[in-house]
């Protein structure tokens, strides 16, 4: 007889399928709330309305509009050297990981069992198969088997799919999260660069001021000698030169630190970096009026949101699934035999087939509880969504009328500045005439200090809030520049890729022993 093939009940996985392709998905289907904004900023005429969602534009090299050397040259590395992004990088892989956990419980489980068994029987025992007798008169079985399983619950009311929408929905939020990591990473670092240049131009403007205070000190000590001052000038001039260069060196401290910063933020130990110092300050960008307002929709966390969004209403159809019946189907095929000799004849085939359905009658009210739950997660999730919409438009007028209002005080300071050199000129001429004392060139001379430290904290400021607005507007304007009245739409993933490729070419800029 012609032996029977194995694993037959495999043939029922069609009419599995053709069950779970016509079940339904309990729950509801996701649909992203809309979201009231701004139809155009009221900083900044010409910007359309925003449609903030997870598609994202190019944002490209973004720090080279600061035409800064170092950020040329660091900015690239912490994609690929900072730890923080790593991090994100690693928790958006196991994400992904969770995904095709759920997607794997769309299909059934098939094991493979075998088994052999030696057994002593007792004397006298009546056997109807053959064995082995000893000398004692005890009789040794051997038998075995050889069987396949198959087990798979039917996806039949959607919860696996629900899940499987759940975990989707969580890696793209995950990848978001990882865009996000990233560009505040990058944000982190323009800002301490600039930072660090500010710190070098205040060290180049307190050497010059000391060296300035140095030379109406050997003035003074001139006319002391020759006793046409009064030894209080004296006193006024050392003083105030001593205190510049406390200063001075207090600006050693801050200096420090951004250099360290700057080296973790590129994944370096601190000791391992040294940056030349460079008064030179980064070119402040030009922001164009143009710029449709579209672009928040690049923004990473924006896109997080929305994400978890999609996530949390896909939970609510797994709690939903609860309610209905678990359909479960099972299959048995295979050989057994004892003695185990001949164990794959024919004769020792067996097979079976099996389907259960479980229903929960009463549970207290745990799956309403966890229904209730669910959406009460996903209201959460929706007020969050709505609140980082706001926060971002927020944020965006906050950095326009920043750099409107610091333009304006720039350029009052720029004439205070003048003013103020001119000034501790003629204060210092009309003391070495004799017609004024010191006390009127030690003031004259704070208050050009003190003017120019102004300044060059309000261009710091209008530098920082650069930075800042193209961190809130998702990683700058470049790309996506186009018509005001025809916005350029954007449709590529929100996720960053913490392995793509960088430029890691040396630049004197940095050193490293």
């Amino acid at each position: 007889m012609k032996a029977r093939p194995a694993l037959r009940p495999v043939r029922l996985l069609p009419l599995g399928l053709a069950l779970l392709l016509g079940g339904c998905m309990v729950g509801p289907d996701y649909h992203r709330p809309q979201v009231a904004v701004p139809t155009q900023w009221k900083e900044l005429p010409g910007w359309t309305q925003a449609d903030p969602s997870a598609a994202a534009g190019p944002k490209g090299d973004w720090w080279t509009a600061f035409q800064d050397p170092l950020l040329d040259e660091l900015e690239p590395l912490v994609p690929v050297a900072n730890q923080t992004v790593a991090q994100s990088y690693a928790n958006y892989q196991e994400a992904l990981a969770e995904v095709r956990v759920a997607r794997a419980s769309l299909f059934p489980t098939v094991g493979l069992t075998g088994s052999a068994t030696r057994e002593r029987s007792a004397t006298g025992t009546i056997s109807s198969v053959s064995s082995v007798s000893n000398s004692s008169g005890a009789r040794i079985v051997n038998a075995g088997t050889l069987e396949a399983n198959v087990s798979w619950t039917i996806d039949f009311w959607g919860q696996v799919r629900r899940q499987i929408e759940e975990q989707s929905a969580t890696a793209q939020a995950s990848e978001a999260t990882l865009a996000n990591a990233q560009l505040s990473e990058q944000i982190a670092l323009a800002n301490d660069v600039i930072d660090l240049r500010v710190t070098d131009a205040d060290i180049d403007l307190l050497t010059q001021t000391v060296e300035a205070y140095k030379n109406s000190l050997r003035v003074v000590s001139n006319q002391d000698t020759a006793g046409t001052v009064a030894p209080s000038d004296l006193i006024t001039a050392r003083t105030q030169l001593e205190n510049a260069q406390a200063s001075l060196i207090a600006l050693g401290v801050a200096r420090a630190q951004y250099e360290h910063a700057i080296a973790v933020l590129v994944g370096r130990n601190p000791e391992d970096m040294t940056i030349p110092h460079n008064g030179k300050l980064p070119i402040l960008p030009t922001i164009p009026a143009g710029v449709p307002s579209t672009i928040l929709q690049r923004r990473p966390d924006i896109a997080t949101a929305e994400r978890q969004m999609a996530s949390a209403n896909a939970a609510i159809g797994v709690a939903v699934s609860a309610y209905y019946p678990t359909i479960s189907l099972s299959a048995l095929d295979g050989f057994t035999q004892a003695p185990l000799a001949g164990l794959l004849h024919i004769s020792n085939y067996v097979w079976s087939l099996g389907a259960s359905a479980t229903e929960t009658i009463f549970d207290g009210g745990e799956r309403s509880a966890e229904v209730a739950a669910a959406r009460a997660t996903y209201d959460a999730s929706v007020a969050n969504y709505r609140g980082t919409v706001l926060s971002a438009f927020q944020s965006v007028e906050n950095d326009l009328s920043g750099l409107r209002i610091l333009a304006q005080q720039s350029d009052a300071l720029d004439a205070a500045v003048r003013d103020s050199i001119r000034g501790a000129q003629i204060a210092q001429n009309e003391y070495e005439a004799g017609t004024v004392d010191y006390t009127t060139v030690a003031t004259a001379q704070a208050t050009q200090l003190s003017t120019q430290q102004s300044a060059l904290t309000v261009q710091q400021s209008r530098l920082l809030d650069a930075a800042a607005l193209i961190g809130d507007l998702g990683g700058g304007w470049t790309g996506v520049l186009h018509d005001a009245s025809h916005p350029q739409k954007v449709s590529v993933d929100p996720g960053g890729n913490a392995g793509a490729n960088a430029n890691t070419n040396t630049n004197p800029a940095v050193t490293t022993p």
